[in-house]
């Protein structure tokens, strides 16, 4: 066990004090937090410039539809497509060409909207909005009822269906799906991209210590099992420093973002926003924002935070080492890092094919995909984590874990053999076959 300690030292202190690994710590969250405001940003700019819009409108019905606005200038001709099209010099002058053939009332396909490049969303939703409206208003006013317009946007309703569950105690929690598909997502992604990034960096550790020759000295005062263990717990625990490093200086970086936001606002404003709402006037959007923040913070206190914590580690630990190991013995197994693809596609798969399952199960968390998947061990870390804010019962987690310790038990123990006699070979091409064959010794 001394040994183990000292190789998973060497490999913590060694990559924790790279230059490498310093710099991708700190500059990732401000980099992240960086293009999320910069994109936030740039999305509030608008183009100034206003485009045109020529419209040929042979139904004369639309001429007062079509409004411009900041963005849209609509030019109504007495013209055919064809005779538009042809004059070049025109055609450079406006942004697109909408053709109305007859009235849409009665055939909705008979606007079509041309165009020398692709037409913007913004645009062919602005001008569909428009239409529909009116095509709208157009058939409740054909029904000669008064007041109908008026009726039916009364009767237009938004069913908020709440979600309440019982305990065995009988003590009811209001719960939230969104929320609980929101956290399992979020977690399993992120034990998703642990396994990628970190498992990767161990074969590729292995890699380089076999080519470099570094392992043939490191082998003669410790066993390849110890120094094969040695280096997947170290980078697990390199991958958590930086994990909760991430997590506390992109917090800080928001907070601190935060603070220089409301020292910058208008404090007038504020104090007019706030003699307003003591006087009654803004108690409604008030109202309205407290029961958005309450209604979350119930949907908080309906989920089991704790348990999803917990087991979030044990998942977040368990899915590591399975793969790591294998990803030692496939580093272990070649002289380079260009053989290592052919056999970790492989492994690969089922990560992919985890992330895969686990979106779909979030759509039904007791489905048999959703099941197997957290049982198989190769994908129950993923698929687990979406299953667990939906509750899971206590023998399914149970044998999830169970068969998740065993099977990492099996494959580190199939890794160790692999890595004991690949960690010396040299010059040789290592197929599937010759790694059968070294199982077996």
């Amino acid at each position: 066990m001394s040994k183990i300690s000292l190789i998973i030292q060497r490999e913590y202190s060694t990559r924790v004090m790279k230059k490498s690994f310093i710099l991708l710590t700190f500059l990732t969250p401000i980099l992240m937090v960086g293009m999320i405001s910069l994109i936030v940003y740039l999305g509030t700019i608008k183009d100034d410039k206003i485009k045109n819009i020529v419209v040929v409108d042979k139904s004369g019905l639309y001429k007062d539809v079509l409004k411009n606005n900041e963005s849209y200038n609509f030019q109504f001709k007495d013209a055919t497509v064809e005779e538009i099209k042809s004059q070049n010099s025109e055609k450079s002058e406006f942004a697109a060409l909408l053709y109305i053939s007859k009235d849409l009332s009665v055939d909705s396909t008979a606007a079509v909207m041309y165009s020398d490049k692709q037409v913007n969303l913004e645009l062919k939703s602005y001008v569909s909005g428009l239409l529909n409206t009116y095509i709208e208003e157009q058939k409740l006013a054909s029904y000669n009822i008064p007041n109908l317009k008026e009726m039916v946007e009364k009767s237009n309703t938004n069913i908020d269906v709440k979600t309440i569950k019982w305990g065995e105690d009988g003590k009811e929690k209001e719960g939230s799906a969104e929320l609980a598909l929101m956290i399992g997502m979020l977690t399993a992604f992120i034990i998703y991209m642990f396994i990628v990034i970190y498992g990767a960096q161990v074969m590729s550790g292995v890699v380089q210590e076999k080519t470099n020759r570094i392992v043939e000295v490191m082998i003669s005062s410790v066993k390849p099992f110890e120094l094969m263990m040695g280096k997947i717990i170290g980078i697990a625990l390199v991958g958590l420093t930086q994990f909760l490093m991430w997590v506390l200086l992109t917090a800080g970086i928001l907070f601190g973002l935060s603070t220089a936001f409301a020292k910058d606002m208008d404090m007038e404003k504020i104090q007019k926003v706030q003699e307003m709402s003591q006087m009654g006037m803004q108690n409604m959007p008030t109202d309205a924002m407290n029961g958005k923040v309450q209604e979350f913070m119930t949907a908080v206190n309906g989920l089991d935070l704790v348990q999803i914590v917990v087991l979030f580690i044990i998942y977040f630990l368990g899915g590591y080492l399975l793969y790591a190991s294998l990803f030692a013995a496939i580093g272990s197994a070649v002289d380079n890092e260009t053989d290592t693809q052919q056999f970790s596609m492989p492994i690969m798969l089922p990560i992919i094919f985890a992330i895969y399952a686990g979106i779909f199960s979030a759509e039904n968390p007791d489905g048999p995909l959703a099941f197997w998947c957290s049982m198989i061990p190769f994908t129950s870390p993923i698929v687990m984590m979406v299953r667990l804010p939906f509750d899971v019962p206590f023998w399914q987690i149970a044998l999830s874990i169970s068969i998740l310790v065993l099977s990492f038990i099996g494959t580190t123990w199939m890794a160790g053999k692999i890595y004991r006699t690949g960690i010396l070979m040299y010059g040789k091409k290592t197929t599937w076959k010759e790694m059968w064959k070294w199982l077996r010794y």
